[in-house]
C-alpha cells in the first residue's frame, strides 16, 4: 500500500476535540480536600450553550449523555504527589459500565488539559472489569483546573457508537496561566519542526495539513499511532466542546511508515480560535506539537 495515500489523521473515534479554554486565575485548594470534580461547572457549560442538541455535532460539554454518566474522579490533590487517577462510567441507573468496544486500538481514550489550554495529555487507563473502575498512575506537574474527557464506545444494546463525557478536577496551588495570543502555525518539539497549513472555515469542511521535518529534512518515518499516522485534538477557545471530524486516508498496517505530511478534514461550527494538538510517533516515541488556528466566516458572509 502506498504510504502517501494513507496520510490519515486519527481523531479518537473519528472526532477531533474542539474545546474551549476558560480563563485561568490563581487556584488554591487545601491539601486535605479530595480531588473532586466541578459538576456544576460541567452542567452549566452544557445548558448555557445549548449546542449539544441532537444533530449539532458537538460533544463533550456534559458529565452525562446518551444514558451514561462520568462518575466522580479521584486523583492526587497537589502538584508533584504521586498517586492514582480513578473513575467509573455509570449507566443512568447508577450501575458501573463494564462492556466497551475497542475504538482505535483502545477501549477508552482519556484526554486531560488545563483550562488555559496547556498541559495536554492523551492517555489510556486500565479497566478493572469486576468493578468497572478505570485507573492509572498519576501525578500533576502544575496547579490549576483541568478538564478530563472520557471518550468511549459502550458495548451494550442500542448504545451510540461514540460517547464523550467530561468533568473538571482542581489541583491545589498557584496556577500561572499560559495566554493564547493569536494564531500559531508552527511548533518545535523534541528536535522536530512541525508546520500547519490550511484554514478553518466556520460551518464548512476544511482541509488542514501538518508537515513534519527534522534537521531540515522531511520526516518520512512516521509510525502508526492508535491506528493512524497521527492523532489530532483541537480545542475551541470558549466552551470546551468536541466536534466531529473526518479523517483522511486508509488505516495503516503494522510496519507501515509515512510522512512527512498528515491531512484531515475539520468542520468547526463557529468562528474563533482553536487550539490544536498533534500526536505523532517516530521510533516508538510519541511527540505532541501544538498550534492555534483562527476559524473565519465563509467568504461573502456579512454581519449586521
Amino acid at each position: 500500500m502506498n504510504a502517501a495515500t494513507r496520510l490519515g489523521l486519527f481523531a479518537t473515534g473519528a472526532v477531533v476535540a474542539f474545546a474551549g479554554a476558560y480563563g485561568v486565575s490563581a487556584v488554591v485548594a487545601p491539601d486535605d480536600v479530595a480531588a473532586q470534580v466541578d459538576e456544576e461547572t460541567a452542567m452549566k457549560g452544557h445548558t448555557a450553550t445549548g449546542i449539544t442538541s441532537p444533530g449539532s455535532g458537538v460533544l463533550g460539554l456534559s458529565l452525562s449523555a446518551d444514558g451514561f454518566v462520568l462518575g466522580p474522579v479521584t486523583a492526587p490533590t497537589t502538584v508533584g504527589r504521586a498517586g492514582e487517577l480513578r473513575f467509573q462510567i455509570l449507566t443512568s441507573a447508577g450501575e458501573p459500565l463494564t462492556a466497551f468496544m475497542e475504538s482505535h486500538e483502545k477501549d477508552l481514550h482519556l484526554i486531560t488539559v488545563r483550562s488555559d489550554g496547556s498541559r495536554f495529555r492523551h492517555v489510556h487507563p486500565v479497566l478493572d472489569a469486576a468493578s468497572g473502575t478505570w485507573s492509572m498512575p498519576w501525578e500533576w506537574d502544575a496547579a490549576g483546573t483541568y478538564r478530563l474527557y472520557a471518550d468511549f464506545a459502550p458495548d451494550v444494546a442500542d448504545a451510540p457508537a461514540k460517547v464523550v463525557l467530561t468533568r473538571t478536577v482542581d489541583v491545589a496551588g498557584i496556577a500561572t496561566p499560559v495566554p493564547v495570543t493569536g494564531p500559531k502555525a508552527g511548533d518545535e518539539v523534541d528536535g522536530f519542526d512541525v508546520a500547519l497549513d490550511g484554514d478553518l472555515v466556520a460551518g464548512a469542511s476544511s482541509e488542514l495539513t501538518v508537515t513534519v521535518t527534522r534537521d531540515g529534512e522531511p520526516a518520512t518515518a512516521l509510525q502508526p499511532y492508535l491506528g493512524a499516522f497521527g492523532h489530532l485534538v483541537a480545542l475551541r477557545h470558549g466552551d470546551l466542546a468536541y466536534l466531529h471530524v473526518h479523517a483522511e486516508g486508509d488505516e495503516p498496517e503494522a510496519g507501515d511508515t509515512s510522512g512527512p505530511s498528515i491531512s484531515f478534514m475539520a468542520e468547526p461550527q463557529t468562528t474563533g480560535l482553536y487550539l490544536l494538538y498533534l500526536d505523532f510517533q517516530v521510533d516508538g516515541k510519541v511527540h505532541t506539537a501544538e498550534f492555534v488556528v483562527d476559524a473565519h466566516a465563509p467568504e461573502g458572509t456579512t454581519h449586521d
